[in-house]
C-alpha cells in the first residue's frame, strides 16, 4: 500500500548518537509532504481526464458504431434501389418490346388489309370497267343498226299518210 502524506507526516525516526539534524529532517519531511500531495493532486486530476476521455472514447465509439451501421445499411438500400430499378428498367424494356411487337403485328395486319382491299376494289374496277365496255359497245351496236334508217324512214312515211288523208 502507498504511503499517505499523514504517514510521512507521522513518522518517528529513532534518535541515535550521532544522527541527522532534527529541524533539518523535518523541513525536509515537509517539503516530500507537499511534493507528494502535489503529485497525488496531479494523479487524481489526470485519472478525472482519464475517465473523461474514456466517456468521450465511449461516445465516439458508439457513433462510430452507428455510423458504421448507418453506412452498411445505405449500402444495402442502395444495393436494393440499383436491383430494384434494374429490375424495373428490365420490365419496362420487356413491356416496351411488346408493345413494339403488338404495333408491328397490327400495323402488317392493318397492310394485309389494306392491301386486300385494294386488290377487290382493283377486281371491282376492272368487271365495272368490262361491263361499262359491254354496255357502250351495246348502245354502239344499237346505233350502228339499220332499224335507224327503217324508224327514220317509217317515221316519214307515217308523216306523209297522216298528213295525205
Amino acid at each position: 500500500m502507498p504511503l499517505s502524506p499523514l504517514d510521512i507526516h507521522n513518522k518517528e525516526f529513532t534518535r541515535s548518537w550521532r544522527g541527522y539534524d532534527e529541524d533539518e529532517v523535518n523541513e525536509f519531511l515537509d517539503q516530500v509532504i507537499k511534493d507528494y500531495e502535489m503529485t497525488i493532486r496531479e494523479k487524481k486530476d489526470l485519472q478525472e481526464k482519464v475517465e473523461q476521455l474514456n466517456e468521450k472514447l465511449g461516445h465516439f465509439t458508439d457513433i462510430e458504431t452507428a455510423l458504421n451501421k448507418s453506412i452498411l445499411v445505405a449500402q444495402e438500400t442502395a444495393e436494393e434501389v440499383k436491383g430494384s430499378a434494374s429490375k424495373e428498367a428490365k420490365l419496362i424494356i420487356k413491356e416496351a418490346e411488346k408493345n413494339a411487337d403488338r404495333i408491328i403485328n397490327e400495323a402488317l395486319e392493318k397492310s394485309r388489309r389494306i392491301s386486300l382491299d385494294v386488290e377487290e376494289l382493283k377486281k371491282q374496277a376492272k368487271v365495272f370497267r368490262t361491263r361499262l365496255k359491254m354496255l357502250v359497245e351495246a348502245q354502239l351496236d344499237m346505233i350502228d343498226t339499220d332499224d335507224w334508217d327503217q324508224l327514220f324512214d317509217t317515221e316519214m312515211s307515217e308523216e306523209l299518210e297522216l298528213t295525205g288523208k
